[in-house]
């Protein structure tokens, strides 16, 4: 028997009434046998900030009643802004989730709690999930005695190609080895007790969709070659390419999905001098303005391009990777899409896929529901 695997980008929950916004999505992801979100930020009701450039405020930790109706049964939240609100964050995240049915991976107590998978058996099957960060900051990493994320250490190597002081370097990104080694084998010994692995890595350019740095492909192909079925990225905020490696899909970016916030939003009048000074520089490095029409979605207008990551496992833990392009409306709502009024989405990923250098095939499904990628 099929077991089918659903999985998206970034939510994040920080307006009311955010079940509507998952309305159009919910019978798609209900559908599934395990359905997977990124929990962007820490749902708590702490108020003390540890995050050392724009840290997120809270998000109610009743908001993640909604995500659990919407079909998700997995959260997983291994990020930038886990650390943000410090160890009561971490906790109230973890045990907000759970009271609504949503088992987490990539946070806890400390780093053993923090890599410690989500295995849940479907239909006579396991599916085991990991979560790891990859984009820092360093205080968002777990150790032995501190709260946080798992995470990938990626270093970064600025070289100027000339003699002249001040001009643009080439960039070099690759993975620490240690760090590299223990999510490896930590995906190794899950391969070894479910039947499949699905592993989530927050990685990425932000607001940058065609760019895919030399670490993301280093991370996700290792931890294919570890074992796993299925990679899903996120913390971009905006669609990126998709690859099939050794026959497993890697969605380097699954954008957005629900993300609806007011924290990247300046008012001249209340937000901290840090918010200010970051959306000036946001439009220096990424050359946009959010829609003014849609204040509670302050992101680059392509990222309206989303999907829903599916892949259907066989009884012989065959994968077959496919998506579900949507569009996100006025509203925030991610809107699941066919074919035809799908197809601009679908062409948008193919052409971001085009860029970064992936020969990916994209074909629509015979009942033109979803996108299968080869």
């Amino acid at each position: 028997m099929t077991v089918r695997i659903a999985a998206v980008g970034d939510i994040v929950l920080q307006q009311p009434e955010t079940e509507k916004l998952f309305e159009p999505s919910s019978a798609i992801l209900r559908a599934a046998d395990v359905a997977i979100g990124q929990i962007e930020v820490p749902h708590t009701t702490s108020t003390e900030t540890t995050g050392i450039t724009v840290p997120s405020p809270p998000a109610e930790p009743e908001a993640l009643r909604a995500m659990a109706q919407a079909g998700f049964n997995v959260g997983t939240t291994a990020g930038n802004h886990a650390f943000d609100l410090g160890t009561k964050g971490v906790v109230d995240t973890i045990e907000s989730a759970a009271a609504y049915g949503i088992a987490t991976t990539g946070t806890g107590a400390n780093l053993a709690a923090a890599a410690a998978p989500v295995v849940t058996s479907v239909r006579g099957r396991t599916v085991g999930v990991l979560s790891y960060n990859c984009v820092g900051p360093r205080e968002s990493w777990a150790t032995s005695l501190k709260a946080g994320a798992a995470y990938v250490k990626v270093i970064t190597h600025y070289e100027l190609d000339d003699a002249n002081p001040g001009n643009p370097p080439t960039v070099y990104t690759f993975c620490d080895k240690t760090s590299l080694r223990a999510m490896t084998d930590q995906i190794a010994a899950l391969a070894e007790r479910a039947d499949v692995v699905v592993v989530a890595l927050h990685k990425g350019i932000g607001h940058t969709p065609a760019v895919i740095a030399d670490y993301e492909f280093e991370v996700a192909r290792a931890a294919v070659d570890a074992g796993a079925g299925m990679v899903v990225g996120h913390h971009a905020h905006i669609m990126r390419g998709i690859e099939v490696y050794r026959g497993a899909p890697i969605f380097h970016g699954l954008g957005n999905f629900v993300t609806v916030t007011d924290a990247l939003t300046p008012d001249a009048d209340n937000d901290s001098e840090e918010l200010r000074a970051w959306a000036k520089r946001r439009r220096e490095l990424y050359g946009f303005e959010p829609d003014p029409t849609m204040p509670a979605y302050p992101f680059h207008p392509e990222s309206r391009n989303t999907a829903i990551a599916v892949i259907d496992v066989d009884e012989e833990n065959r994968v077959r990777p496919a998506f579900i392009p949507c569009w996100i409306d006025e509203q925030a709502r991610p809107t699941p899409l066919t074919r035809g009024e799908g197809d601009s989405v679908v062409a948008y990923i193919e052409g971001i896929s085009r860029a970064a250098g992936l020969m990916t095939s994209f074909s629509w499904a015979e009942d033109g529901k979803a996108v299968v990628v080869s």
